[in-house]
């Protein structure tokens, strides 16, 4: 028994150490983010149509300009609605004379019939023209009212701020009230939103994390790894979509510098919270196995043990460990093909990882 076990300390002294390469396990802030594809979309567009029918004589903006509130874009010819304001009016002033000789009429003639000059049927008469007359002036007020609305209707302003887009009609043509196609249209882009939609199950953290203050919402173009943009969450559907299992959220950003644009696709990350003291190891230090998830941990004798690990969120190229690590313990990263338990390693340095000196380090 003597001669066995002097052989197997023989073999595992000549056993070579196996290089690896180790990282320390970090506490550090992690957040709570859920993350999905996104499009934005205007908060507001309008399709700016005539409302009324003539020649287009001037447009007041180019192809894509950024146009303000108020701002004139379009003006037909108004001569014809002048014109027409102008019957209106004179018809409305004849009208009112006539209304007023009516009623002295009717003042006149109730006075002769107090002398028994004028009969009572005279006077019905009278009166009714005197009604007539004045449900003439009415009509007349409303002809005068809708040709004045003509008028101002022949130049068409902006109703919101926002970039325009491409001209449907040129100066010279017929505008028509009955053409499906808007002369233009408006897409509000300062500030501006981001329609995504998440899975279902988590409707309930969005829900709770959302009572008491505005979730941070950061976004990226599909082909950037760079935050573009950082807003807030500003609505959340009052249904989940049955046939997708999804709820529609929607975000908004100021988007000053205009580098979100209405129909782009963009990397959406909802933040819930962050946990501020989370323990975490670099991914590739996490094994699977039939028992589950492991890590082989480095000990001050240069050899390793098997740590069983639960395991929490996974953020970017790390892994948050809910049970099985304190902070400072140095986990392999690399090399874990070939270890076993108790396995003796030789942990390699500088551009190859961190020593056993690194035990604490925060990245």
């Amino acid at each position: 028994m003597l001669a066995v076990a002097a052989c197997g300390r023989e073999q595992q002294a000549a056993r070579p150490k196996v290089p690896v390469t180790v990282a320390p396990v970090t506490e550090r802030a992690v957040p709570y983010e859920i993350s999905a594809v996104g499009t934005v979309t205007p908060l507001q567009t309008v399709a700016v149509r005539s409302q009324v029918s003539g020649i287009l004589v001037h447009v007041g903006f180019r192809e894509g300009d950024d146009v303000q509130a108020g701002q004139l874009l379009f003006r037909l010819d108004q001569r014809p609605f002048q014109a027409a304001l102008d019957q209106a009016l004179a018809t409305l002033a004849r009208d009112r004379a006539q209304l007023a000789n009516a009623q002295r009429q009717v003042a006149r003639y109730e006075e002769l019939a107090q002398s028994d000059l004028a009969s009572r049927e005279q006077i019905d008469q009278l009166r009714t023209n005197a009604e007539a007359a004045a449900a003439s002036l009415a009509a007349d007020s409303a002809s005068a009212l809708t040709a004045r609305l003509n008028l101002d209707y022949a130049q068409i302003r902006a109703r919101i701020r926002g970039r325009s887009g491409s001209l449907y009609l040129r100066e010279g043509n017929l505008v028509r009230t009955t053409d499906p196609n808007p002369l233009v249209v408006i897409n509000q882009i300062r500030p501006i939103g981001v329609s995504f939609a998440v899975p279902q199950r988590f409707l309930d953290d969005i829900r709770r994390y959302s009572a008491n203050r505005r979730l941070e919402v950061g976004v990226r173009a599909q082909d950037s790894s760079a935050v573009s943009a950082q807003g807030v969450l500003s609505f959340v559907d009052n249904r989940v979509d049955t046939t997708t299992g999804t709820i529609q959220l929607r975000a908004t950003f100021p988007n000053d510098d205009s580098r979100l644009w209405p129909g782009q696709f963009v990397t959406v990350r909802l933040v819930l919270t962050v946990e501020p003291r989370a323990l975490t190891v670099p991914s590739q230090a996490v094994m699977t196995s039939q028992r589950g998830t492991y890590v082989f941990v480095l000990q001050p004798d240069r050899t390793v043990r098997i740590q069983d690990v639960a395991l929490g969120r996974t953020m970017d190229n790390y892994v948050v460990i809910a049970r099985g690590l304190a902070a400072g313990d140095l986990v392999v990263t690399d090399g874990q093909l070939r270890l076993t338990a108790g396995a003796a390693v030789d942990v390699k340095t500088g551009n190859g990882g961190r020593g056993a000196g690194a035990a604490g380090a925060t990245p």
